[in-house]
């Protein structure tokens, strides 16, 4: 179990968000925190402090306004530590190979390979292709319904048809490297894990998996490791001091 950073990117800037208030019309969310810095800031001290693995997201779609904005400065965060970080936020087969050769270890699909609320395995096969498993997150995030984790896409504004279960991870874990997973429903509010959730991907003993989603104490993350046996990462946001929390990211970023 390992701490993996996070730059968000929304409307052109960094940011932490409430996972469940985002909308593409108008291009809203509650926010939490708004950095004055750029993403190549926190990239270069994610670099400075050897962590890898992280994610940046582009949380504008490509037809936003802000979408170049917002692409602009996912690149400046690639290039400043390359190799380093993985992107996610409107991968395709088409345009994965960009961001690849922009500085992403990996980039982050979700939309992507779900169409109509289902998993279309040939996108999966096509993007396997093009890009190559060991450059492939899949982000299976999710929120509850009817007491089911269902798996939602679209900036987790869609519900897919789709629950998440140990089977589906084993599914497709032959076509990417890792996964990572949100717990939409907590994202963002720094009020506690979802313990549900945490347990599920504790089962789960194949490709790496990464938990974001309510981390907002010390205690919350060795609740964590309790009841995923350190077998998942994790990622925390809103709750870190470098975002506007009170986490020292000084701590946090030596477990």
């Amino acid at each position: 179990m390992r701490f993996r950073p996070c730059i968000d990117i929304h409307n052109g800037k960094v940011k932490q968000i409430v996972g469940g208030s985002l909308t593409d019309e108008g291009d809203r969310a509650q926010e939490n925190f708004a950095a004055s810095s750029g993403a190549a800031h926190y990239a270069a001290m994610y670099r400075q402090d050897h962590l890898t693995g992280g994610h940046v997201i582009l949380l504008n779609p490509v037809s936003s306004e802000y979408y170049e904005e917002t692409k602009r400065q996912a690149y400046e965060a690639l290039q400043a530590y390359p190799g380093g970080l993985q992107v996610g936020g409107g991968i395709t087969a088409e345009n994965a190979a960009s961001f690849l050769d922009a500085g992403a270890s990996h980039v982050i699909v979700t939309s992507y390979v779900f169409k109509d609320g289902k998993i279309h395995w040939e996108r999966m096969e096509k993007l396997k292709e093009t890009a190559g498993r060991e450059h492939i997150v899949i982000d299976l995030s999710c929120r509850k319904k009817d007491g089911e984790y269902y798996i939602v896409t679209d900036r987790w504004q869609k519900f897919t048809d789709v629950i998440l279960t140990e089977e589906v991870l084993r599914k497709m874990e032959d076509y990417c490297d890792e996964f990572l997973i949100h717990g939409v429903d907590v994202e963002g509010k720094a009020s506690g894990i979802d313990d549900a959730l945490a347990v599920l991907l504790g089962s789960y003993k194949g490709n790496p998996v990464t938990y974001a989603g309510g981390i907002g104490s010390m205690e919350d993350i060795e609740e964590f490791r309790r009841l995923t046996g350190g077998r998942v990462d994790f990622t925390i946001g809103s709750a870190l001091d470098i975002f506007g929390g009170h986490l020292p990211y000084d701590v946090v970023k030596n477990l």
